[in-house]
């Protein structure tokens, strides 16, 4: 008897320790950046693009960043021209995280 509930206890723990650490590995979508922080080995932050990564309990925790392009409108009004005329100007600018390692790591810091 007391065999068979050391048994069930075991496959119990056995279970619950397969399922934490299956919960603790983080896919990214390909829309997103997976930003690992806490202690990534040397550096920051580890970006993660369009794959996925484990995350240490406790040491590392996780975020992401979106790669949607924003759209910014920055008007430029009464500006003197070279000629010397007031003149309005319409801008728009459009901004995106790049998939580059390096520009990853800095949207990451920033």
């Amino acid at each position: 008897m007391q065999q068979i509930i050391i048994i069930v206890v075991l496959v119990i723990v056995l279970f619950v320790t397969i399922t934490a650490l299956i919960s603790r590995y983080k896919r990214c979508p390909s829309d997103k950046i997976l930003v690992i922080y806490g202690k990534t080995g040397g550096t920051s932050a580890k970006c993660v693009h369009g794959g996925g990564a484990f995350i240490w309990p406790v040491i590392q925790d996780y975020a992401f960043l979106d790669l949607k392009p924003i759209s910014i409108e920055a008007n430029l009004t009464n500006a003197l021209s070279r000629q010397n005329i007031r003149v309005d100007v319409p801008c728009r600018f459009t901004i995106a995280i790049s998939t580059e390692t390096d520009s990853m790591n800095t949207a990451a810091e920033r």
